[in-house]
């Protein structure tokens, strides 16, 4: 039993009060895989401020601080331009609106590739800072080495293969991967090299889904799929994808609502009742 922050939630403002709680951990989740099947599967989402880790908490095992954020937050075009500083501002936030889900932190491009000690700095910065159980990286074979490193001196990590976002540049584009045979070979090696590195769980990403399947059975640790297959071991999105927040989402998104269309309907409804002066109302005014 541990004791964290949770966040009082009746007014519009952050109360933290002390509550005992049980958090998920690394090791339940890497368990959860069982002669090669997860039951059930694994559900993450990710978050980036703690009002929305509060309100997907209950539903998650995971709450992935994904560096997407660039794009979602920020505005940017590619994750390549998230520093380290961003990723440490918001897992800190989505720790303390959380007090379930085992939340993961992604290392931002160029903070980790250089060498394992690089990789160790980085991560011992963000767990110290953020409070976080783990951090994700991008990378296969190639970094094998500095997930074992990373592992053996007390730093879970999740694993990213498959379509790595961080790489676009490299890539070329955000088309499906493995769809020739020397790609999906090199995928797969990756999978299992990472996963024998001491990866806790693997996230593959925009894969043809025969080879999501065959790197769901290849491995001993949890695959978590994302424009993969349903017979990963568990699936994630980023969450303002399957709230329907932008007009245009990848093909394997699938809308669980229309949130911006929502927000916009709210703030043309506030807007006409300002300028109809029908807001603020006599219940929403102080009166002597």
């Amino acid at each position: 039993m541990s004791t964290t922050l949770t966040l009082e939630t009746s007014t519009s403002r952050a109360h933290p009060v002390p509550e005992p709680v049980r958090r998920l951990t690394v090791p339940a989740i890497r368990a959860r895989k069982r002669q090669g099947r997860t039951e059930p599967p694994i559900v993450m989402l990710t978050a980036y401020t703690a009002r929305m880790a509060q309100l997907l908490d209950p539903h998650c095992d995971l709450l992935l601080v994904g560096d997407s954020l660039g794009q979602v937050i920020y505005g940017l075009d590619t994750t390549v331009k998230v520093t380290l500083e961003m990723m440490i501002a918001h897992g800190a936030a989505v720790v303390r609106g959380s007090w379930r889900a085992v939340v993961v932190v992604d290392l931002p491009f160029g903070t980790y590739e250089a060498s394992p000690e690089q990789a160790f700095a980085t991560a011992a910065r963000v767990l110290r800072e953020t409070g976080a159980a783990a951090v994700k990286l991008e990378g296969g074979e190639r970094l094998a080495a500095t997930v074992r490193f990373l592992v053996e001196r007390g730093v879970p990590v999740m694993g990213h293969v498959g379509l790595t976002p961080q790489a676009i540049n490299l890539l070329g584009g955000y088309g499906a991967r493995g769809r020739d045979e020397a790609e999906a070979r090199r995928i797969l090696a990756d999978a299992r090299a990472v996963a024998e590195a001491g990866c806790f769980a693997l996230v593959v990403e925009g894969v043809v889904e025969p080879l999501a399947r065959a790197v769901t059975q290849a491995v001993d640790c949890p695959v978590i799929g994302i424009g993969a297959s349903p017979a990963c071991d568990g699936q994630v999105l980023v969450i303002d994808d399957m709230l329907g927040m932008f007009e245009r989402t990848p093909r394997f998104v699938r809308r669980f609502d229309d949130l911006a269309a929502r927000i916009s309907a709210a703030a043309g409804a506030y807007a006409d009742a300002v300028r109809a002066r029908q807001f603020p109302g006599e219940a929403e005014v102080y009166r002597p």
